[in-house]
């Protein structure tokens, strides 16, 4: 299996039935999935009270298979079900539980295991269902969730009914749903664990933003074999020095500023080309550029877009360049990435007239229609690419969430494309030294100490 893959509930029905047309039963594949469950709650339970909370399908069925291996173990065990099984593995799960099952609830204990509902609801919990689970998480320190919480919606992280319990752990069964990546369910989910099913890789599945391969330069290396960048300086030059620096502390060889006038903060190691922008991007070194931090909108940024989409060999569009991008801009084919923000990523999609319900399906229609791979970047950000694929990024600090680190991840990327990169993997590189430099910096950090962690991110990719 993979366990970087990201499933739909479809998808993972399917992933299933391959197994089931294999070889494997229902109540075996029961049997496997909730035994992996069972090890990580028997840990966190030492030898305490369990509370297991069944629903009709077969993910309540992991409930039973969960109560019974626990009780073997050795510890105290209560199963509440409002509903009787409804399928044969989650009936043949209870027959050998052979324990009392309590309709309603009252129990409290230590740790409460919500096995209600699983990854296929996609519609609120009625009043009472939710009342019991509310009621029930109160009464125990510890609460742990199978597969997807109840009431949260799996292809989504959509929370579907309101005061559901926050969780201290979720053990996702056979591969990642991408209610585990995905805001606002995710923030109910405590920590997150993978219990393995032998699920296959299924093609064409998302996959999570990894911890990337970076090379050393090899020993033959000179500035411009690394990758000479460019990026574009406008009406407020801070952010393109942002870009500059982290750009510089993630891989690229040669960084230069493309500004008509110099400005005096500028560092010593930054050069800056005061040339005409078509004129400087004519340098057939120049492997990639950079636009739009601080870039302004009026008509003098709009004619520098127009200069670095008619001369850039590879192209990431940032900040005000996506505001002024529109779809004739784009007569060039080019390798390119945009690194949108909800609120640009909303203008992209009306100027190019994609009409999607949900993050997701936008950034993924965006990327399609217009070439482009996009970096839909927020607290869960994600990657799509025009042919398809979909990354997801892993959770990064909330102290994400300051004026400037925009400008960080941009100079990351377009690094990462001046080095080689394509758009696709220089945006899941960044993604990701962007999430460690973070982390790295700890908390309450500006966005030039960011950019200063950056190369110690990079050294943990190498």
């Amino acid at each position: 299996m993979s366990a970087r893959q990201v499933l739909t509930a479809d998808q993972m029905r399917a992933a299933e039935q391959a197994l089931f047309d294999a070889g494997t039963s229902v109540s075996e594949l029961m049997e496997i999935a909730a035994g992996g469950a069972t090890e990580w709650i028997r840990r966190v339970a030492a030898g305490r009270s369990v509370t297991v909370l069944c629903g009709p399908g077969n993910n309540g069925g992991d409930g039973y298979v969960i109560a019974r291996r626990l009780r073997e173990a050795g510890n105290a065990v209560t199963v509440i079900a409002p509903l009787d099984p409804a399928t044969d593995a989650a009936k043949e799960a209870k027959r050998r539980w052979d324990g009392p099952v309590a309709t309603s609830g009252g129990a409290q204990g230590d740790v409460f295991v919500d096995c209600l509902f699983g990854s296929g609801l996609a519609r609120p919990l009625v009043a009472e269902h939710a009342l019991l689970l509310r009621d029930l998480a109160a009464r125990h320190r510890y609460r742990v969730a199978v597969d997807v919480p109840s009431g949260i919606a799996s292809d989504t992280g959509a929370v579907l009914n309101e005061k559901l319990p926050a969780y201290d752990l979720t053990l996702a069964l056979g591969a990642w749903k991408f209610a585990h990546w995905s805001l606002p369910g995710r923030a109910l989910m405590g920590q997150m664990r993978l219990v393995p099913i032998g699920i296959a890789g299924v093609g064409g599945a998302a996959q999570l933003v990894e911890r990337p391969r970076i090379a050393a330069p090899a020993a033959d290396s000179h500035k411009y074999r690394r990758g000479l960048l460019g990026i574009v300086g406008g009406a407020m030059p801070g952010a393109s020095l942002l870009a500059a620096e982290a750009a510089q502390r993630s891989g690229a060889g040669y960084v230069k500023l493309l500004a008509r006038t110099p400005d005096p903060r500028t560092p010593a190691d930054v050069v800056t080309e005061t040339a005409p922008l078509s004129e400087a991007l004519a340098d057939l070194r120049m492997a990639a550029v950079l636009i739009g931090p601080g870039l302004g909108r009026d008509g003098a940024a709009r004619a520098m877009l127009g200069d670095a989409l008619a001369h850039a060999k590879a192209l990431v569009l940032d900040a005000d360049a996506l505001m002024l991008l529109a779809p004739a801009m784009l007569a060039r084919k080019l390798p390119m990435l945009a690194t949108p923000h909800d609120g640009e990523l909303e203008t992209l999609c009306r100027a190019f007239g994609v009409i999607a319900e949900g993050r997701r399906a936008r950034a993924a229609a965006l990327a399609k229609v217009s070439g482009m791979v996009v970096l839909a970047k927020g607290p869960d950000s994600m990657i799509a690419a025009p042919d398809g694929r979909l990354a997801l990024g892993i959770p990064a600090p909330s102290w994400l969430s300051v004026a400037g680190t925009g400008d960080v991840l941009a100079g990351i990327a377009a690094s990462r494309m001046a080095g080689g990169s394509d758009p696709f993997t220089a945006a899941c590189e960044a993604l990701w030294l962007h999430g460690e430099a973070a982390r790295r910096a700890g908390p309450a950090f500006t966005p030039s100490q960011l950019a200063e962690r950056v190369s110690e991110a990079l050294a943990a990719a190498l």
